[in-house]
């Protein structure tokens, strides 16, 4: 009895997965701008902008307290 080989199935490659993945992202991306309000993506925008000047300008008056220490 002579037995065919099975015929192989392909490997994922990296490069296939990445695909996968960029693909997947792209479509929960558009899924989630359709739920949102507009102007959503402008706002949010604006506000991390503001949190980052204001941890920025947290800093800043941390290191300017430790200048006043140090020197």
């Amino acid at each position: 009895m002579t037995e065919e080989p099975m015929a192989q199935e392909k490997k994922p490659t990296l490069q296939e997965a990445r695909q996968h993945l960029k693909a997947a992202r792209s479509a929960w991306k558009k899924s989630l701008e359709e739920m949102l309000p507009p102007g959503y993506r402008e706002q949010r925008r604006a506000a991390r902008r503001e949190m980052l000047l204001a941890f920025r300008s947290m800093l800043d008056a941390a290191l300017e307290e430790v200048d006043k220490k140090i020197g």
